[in-house]
């Protein structure tokens, strides 16, 4: 699991690749520190090359989108694949989110 990220115009984007799993949410704790560093503004989650979330990372989405809401930024995600949505659809987390 990758986390390539940009800083934008409108915030920070990050393209979200490979597996999320425990191990690799794990490691991504380390790597996301620049989109909570950046929180007050928009995050943009692009899951385009995401294959798969575990509750691990489910778990770090929700991070970022605590760190995000406690500092009046918000968080967008974008091109999410059918199974990624059904797994955000049965957790809930569909709701918790501005989708695109």
């Amino acid at each position: 699991m990758i986390f390539n990220i940009q800083e934008q115009a409108e915030g920070m984007m990050a393209v979200v690749s490979g597996r999320l799993d425990t191990p690799s949410a794990i490691k991504a704790q380390q790597e996301i520190a620049p989109l909570l560093d950046n929180a007050d503004k928009q995050i943009t989650l692009d899951c385009k090359e995401l294959e798969y979330i575990s509750s691990s990372g489910l778990r770090l989405f929700l991070t970022i989108r605590k760190e995000a809401q406690a500092k009046g930024g918000k968080v967008v995600i974008i091109n999410i694949n059918e199974e990624i949505k059904k797994v955000f659809m049965m957790t809930g987390f569909f709701n918790l989110f501005e989708i695109k």
